[in-house]
């Protein structure tokens, strides 16, 4: 009988340190999972990027100017534009003031000579005037327009 008591409680001394192990293991688990692990950034971690800023684009209607080629010619511009802007107040201050900024364009379009804008670089260069026509202050009151960039969504010169 002694054999069997020394049996049991062996079986049983097993029992509670496997119990032990358990519950320990358990413990350590739930504890490493319950840190905040923001607290200690590793040399692994990579900030994360800024997200990229809107891109905010101005649609400028499609309109026809006349150019002039040489003396009597005539010869026309079909062309639509679109406007890279920096912010929403440049972008509703173009809308606002549409009226003022295609009388511009069409005026600065209408001096342009056919040959130079169909040339390589001939729109670019268009572009770049452009750009400066509407960099100026629309009225007096204007804050500073943010344009980034002109882009010909059509051209046709006939």
């Amino acid at each position: 009988m002694a054999k069997v008591q020394a049996g049991r409680s062996k079986t049983g001394l097993l029992l509670v340190v496997l119990i032990i192990v358990v519950l320990a293991s358990t413990g350590i688990n739930v504890y490493y999972l319950t840190q905040d692990r923001t607290a200690e950034p590793t040399a692994e971690a990579k900030p994360t990027p800024a997200p990229a800023p809107e891109l905010i684009f101005v649609t400028i209607d499609p309109f026809t100017v006349n150019l002039q080629d040489g003396d009597y010619d005539s010869r026309l511009l079909y062309t639509g534009l679109s406007l890279k802007v920096g912010n929403a107040q440049t972008r509703n201050a173009i809308e606002r003031n549409m009226p003022l900024i295609r009388n511009r364009l069409l005026l600065l379009l209408s001096e342009q000579n056919p040959r130079e804008v169909t040339a390589v670089g001939g729109k670019q260069r268009l572009a770049e005037k452009i750009l400066e026509q509407l960099k100026r202050p629309l009225d007096p009151t204007q804050p500073e327009l943010i344009i980034h960039d002109v882009l010909f969504t059509e051209f046709i010169v006939q």
